[in-house]
């Protein structure tokens, strides 16, 4: 007699919904990975000197003052993905964390270099540090809360009376853009400023994960940036980069600038960028915010007394920020002629060993069009990893590739 026996295992529901997910999970990275061959990214991108070099540099500014270290990380995974030079943070430790972490899991999913990580610091009172504030308990129950809808950032929240909370400003959230000010019809909103702490400053620079420093000033008071410069001291020798962000100061503008390398070329032992700011903030306003920082390269590139290092803009970019420079023949050319009233070429010209715009930061847009996507994850704990999201994912890496896309000329 022949025995036979059948045997079935089951997994537990539980079980099959976390195989299903994990499966899911490794097409949707896969289909990632497709995305990012497709653009030829891990062939065509340069290390972030050749690329300051060449004019294609593209940095991501997360914010100064924006500590939102989910965001951040998610921000970073993506922008990593897309090819981003240079991630621009605040000088504080976690936000680097987060920075870093989303960085490496991006190389985790596809073999990419490293951009550098830079922290920004402000040597005085400055737009881009400072956050909103106000008591929620001193809003009238009726107002309509301009606030709220105006702040790009979603900041400002209404809670409602079930939780007991009117709401009020997530501090973390706010980067200081000040269009709830003006907005506000009782005039309850302020703006509290700060400077960032010297010495917390140049301990982060002895991290070995930071690459750069952006010191952000007005160009209008010498001293500031030379205390500033003094006290960060030899932790300066540890980056690769260091940045100036400074606003167009009209006949001032040079200048200001000769002042500024003259504190810093004794103890610059790396290369110098000095960021053009045109309209701070603006570029997730509309089409025209470009425009000011487009004018602001074209006179300092023109500039035949202005001191070493290179040019990028900021301040206002945006989607259209490469269509104008091109018109200001100024997108990665390395020669640029003047022209007279009339419209003529005069026959001398400015000529630089590179290009004579390195490049743009994207701050408020690029945050804007991944940010659509990250405000759309529900994770129950409120720490979404936008990896265990591959759609969303692939949506956010759609709209990062587009933009940074612009400057590396992706797929040309």
């Amino acid at each position: 007699m022949s025995l036979s026996f059948f045997c079935r295992a089951s997994l537990p529901t539980q079980l099959q919904s976390q195989v299903h997910a994990t499966g899911g999970r490794k097409r949707g990275l896969e289909r990632v990975k497709k995305l990012i061959t497709r653009n030829g990214i891990p062939s065509v991108i340069t290390s972030p000197l050749e690329s300051l070099q060449n004019g294609n540099w593209v940095k991501l500014i997360c914010g100064a003052s924006f500590e939102d270290v989910v965001d951040i990380r998610n921000l970073s995974l993506v922008y990593t993905l897309a090819g981003v030079d240079c991630i621009d943070c605040a000088a504080e430790s976690s936000v680097v964390s987060a920075v870093n972490e989303g960085i490496e899991t991006a190389r985790g999913i596809v073999p990419i270099r490293r951009p550098w990580v830079m922290i920004s610091v402000n040597d005085d009172e400055d737009l881009h540090f400072r956050k909103a504030e106000f008591d929620p308990n001193d809003c009238p129950l009726d107002c309509s809360r301009p606030c709220e809808n105006i702040c790009p950032a979603h900041a400002i929240l209404n809670l409602g009376a079930a939780s007991g909370d009117k709401g009020g400003v997530v501090a973390e959230r706010c980067y200081g853009c000040g269009r709830c000010l003006p907005v506000c019809p009782y005039d309850k909103i302020k703006a509290i400023t700060y400077i960032r702490d010297i010495t917390a400053t140049a301990k982060l620079l002895e991290r070995d994960d930071v690459d750069a420093i952006e010191i952000h000033t007005s160009g209008r008071q010498d001293a500031s940036f030379r205390d500033l410069w003094n006290g960060l001291g030899d932790s300066i020798d540890n980056v690769r980069l260091v940045a100036v962000s400074f606003p167009d100061l009209r006949d001032s503008t040079i200048s200001a600038m000769n002042a500024m390398y003259s504190a810093m070329k004794a103890n610059l032992r790396c290369f110098n960028l000095w960021q053009l700011d045109g309209r701070p903030m603006s570029g997730d306003i509309g089409r025209g915010a470009t425009r000011e920082a487009i004018s602001f390269a074209s006179y300092l590139a023109t500039a035949r007394d202005r001191p070493k290092g290179f040019l990028q803009l900021a301040g206002g970019t945006n989607a259209h920020t490469v269509e104008g420079l091109k018109k200001r023949r100024l997108f990665q050319t390395k020669t640029m002629f003047d022209e007279s009233y009339d419209g003529s070429e005069h026959l001398h010209s400015v000529s630089s060993s590179h290009a004579l715009i390195s490049g743009v930061a994207f701050g408020g847009y690029a945050r804007k069009v991944v940010g659509r996507v990250l405000s759309s994850l529900r994770p129950e704990d409120g720490r979404a990893a936008i990896e265990n999201y591959p759609d969303h994912l692939v949506e956010a890496l759609t709209e990062s590739l587009a933009l940074v896309g612009s400057v590396k000329c992706y797929g040309k």
